[in-house]
């Protein structure tokens, strides 16, 4: 049996019956376990919620925090990107009324070109003691080893997989996990070519958020 129970820890000697209980729980300390899901969400739209709350749930997260990037190094080449402070503002509306599920502009308030290593650097310095996991998706994670400096995620964050039940797709050269999700078939890249044509995009879009993108005149 576990020494340990219920926040008791046992210990030889103190009374007479040779066994004492001393509570733990005066002396733990709250560890925040922090999902990192980053991308450029040009736009958000539903898939990347259902992951943020999935991953979430699966694994016990404090919060799973959408990074919308600045300046993503491989997207450089893309003839449109829409401006990040727009991209940030439409995964706000789109998380609000979400427990646990929330967006983070650390990327946009450093700058530049957004590498994952600076960012989990980042999370680091805020909270040393903290648990941070970097959520990807297999196309992602099988690229892992292209990143800039990517020897040094896997030793700052843990490494999680999303993935369809039953699924095996691209895996990180690293060491990692594997949370079955629901993902629908789905992409930013999908969502903006529809935009183009004139397709509708109720459902695909958070409302809150869609409206946001219609009064910007971002997607279509």
């Amino acid at each position: 049996m576990s020494p340990y129970f219920l926040g008791l820890a046992f210990r030889q000697g103190g009374h007479p019956g040779g066994i004492e209980a001393v509570s733990l729980l005066p002396t733990l300390q709250t560890v925040s376990r922090i999902g990192i899901f980053g991308g450029t969400f040009d736009p958000v739209h539903v898939g990347h919620l259902v992951v943020a709350v999935w991953v979430r749930a699966a694994l016990g997260l404090d919060t799973v925090e959408l990074v919308v990037a600045n300046e993503p190094w491989q997207k450089l080449d893309r003839p449109r990107i829409n401006p990040p402070q727009d991209r940030l503002a439409m995964v706000e509306a789109a998380v609000d009324g979400i427990a646990g599920v929330v967006a983070s502009s650390v990327e946009i308030n450093r700058g530049g070109p957004t590498y994952t290593v600076d960012t989990l650097e980042a999370y680091r310095g805020d909270d040393p003691g903290g648990s941070l996991y970097l959520i990807l998706g297999s196309d992602a994670a099988g690229s892992l080893d292209t990143w800039h400096r990517h020897e040094e995620i896997a030793e700052m964050a843990e490494i999680v997989v999303v993935d369809r039940p039953g699924a095996v797709g691209e895996r990180p050269p690293a060491a990692h996990m594997v949370v079955d999700c629901p993902l629908l078939d789905l992409s930013s890249t999908q969502v903006r070519e529809w935009a183009d044509a004139g397709r509708p995009l109720d459902g695909l879009i958070p409302p809150t958020a869609l409206v946001y993108g219609r009064r910007r005149g971002l997607y279509g």
